[in-house]
């Protein structure tokens, strides 16, 4: 039978006032990487914990290949925890620390042997076997935490920010060794972090999650390139998109001297148009309808720079746009600008919902 993970109105209740999961619904499948996605305070550990056994749930149901664990002890789960801090033993051998699992279960010694002889010919960690975790790396500590659970053979993995704790080279290295590793398993993986980087390279699905609720479920690039709303369209992607607050007239929202048609649905007097850094470019030729401003900040990421500019620049209300332009662009704080984007990279949001508005009609800059 194939290994999945099912949430069914899942709530978890402190008191009235705090209630840190908000009947989630979701699902893994066998081989699938699901990373539970959101700020501090969004109830992705809670979850996580939930899950696990180490908090039990107000209401709803934990499946795991179908039995409900949702009231069963953690050793009862068949379910493998990697944690933020790795939880090593700090007095035993990288050896013993990978066997104590499946010496708590009585696993016969030659079968412990052995499997500990497979991950460590996966993970390259042969010639650490009698170190203590107090000489090992970030990196190698983390490779032992993973070899842990991977020797348990478990129906399900549960990852806590295991990367929160290494340098920001060591953190790169490490999440391409995790993609890597768990692709090759076929149970499912629910890894939580709040790094929205993390998250896009590693998953196969993603849950963002906001105050307890499930904002968004589905794949990395249809939240990116479709977000189901305000919150998820400025969590998800870097630098975060611009979202401009800007009034309706006659079916067009009006930026700056610039109208941009809006959705067929739209009859608001205000709309949120939200336009990422990464799809705003110079405007090409005179033809071109465009917004025109002033820049104030360039930030310079190497290869691109990320500058600032007002647009309506001298007018009441001016509008701050983010754009990543070519570094050799020259733009520097006071130079004046023509930007423009392409009808295909807007997104529109209902000001009082934050939800996205949808319209089969094109968006042509006019």
């Amino acid at each position: 039978m194939d290994k999945k993970l099912e949430l069914i109105n899942l709530r978890k209740a402190y008191t009235q006032q705090i209630v840190p999961v908000k009947d989630i619904n979701l699902s893994v499948e066998q081989g699938e990487f699901l990373t539970l996605l959101g700020p501090s305070g969004c109830g992705k550990s809670t979850i996580l914990r939930l899950i696990a056994g180490l908090e039990q749930p107000t209401s709803g149901q934990i499946l795991i290949n179908g039995r409900d664990v949702s009231r069963l002890n953690p050793g009862d789960r068949n379910i493998a925890m990697v944690f933020q801090s790795y939880a090593l033993y700090p007095h035993m051998t990288v050896y013993d620390n990978i066997a104590s699992g499946l010496k708590l279960r009585k696993t016969p010694h030659a079968e412990i042997k052995e499997r500990i002889r497979e991950v460590a010919d996966f993970l390259g960690l042969h010639d650490l076997m009698n170190r203590k975790p107090g000489q090992l790396s970030g990196g190698q500590r983390q490779r032992v935490a993973v070899a842990r659970t991977l020797v348990r053979r478990p129906d399900l993995f549960l990852l806590d920010e295991p990367l929160s704790n290494l340098d920001a080279l060591l953190r790169e290295h490490v999440r391409a060794e995790l993609k890597q590793l768990f692709g090759s398993q076929n149970a499912p993986v629910v890894y939580v972090t709040h790094d929205q980087t993390e998250a896009m390279t590693l998953s196969t699905k993603v849950a963002v999650l906001n105050n307890g609720y499930l904002q968004q479920f589905d794949r990395p690039d249809v939240i990116y390139s479709q977000p189901a709303n305000q919150f998820v369209a400025g969590f998800i992607g870097s630098p975060q998109m611009n979202f401009l607050r800007v009034p309706c007239q006659n079916g067009n929202a009006i930026v700056g001297n610039t109208k941009i048609p809006l959705p067929r649905s739209v009859s608001a007097q205000e709309i949120i148009l939200g336009i990422r850094p990464e799809h705003v470019h110079l405007a090409q030729n005179r033809n071109e309808p465009t917004l025109e401003g002033e820049v104030f900040l360039t930030e310079n990421l190497g290869m691109h720079d990320l500058v600032s500019v007002r647009i309506g620049h001298g007018t009441s209300e001016p509008i701050n746009l983010r754009a990543i332009l070519p570094v050799h662009s020259g733009l520097k704080a006071g130079s004046a600008v023509q930007l423009a984007f392409s009808d295909e990279t807007i997104h529109w949001f209902d000001v009082a919902t934050g939800d996205r508005i949808t319209d089969a009609r094109s968006h042509v800059m006019a």
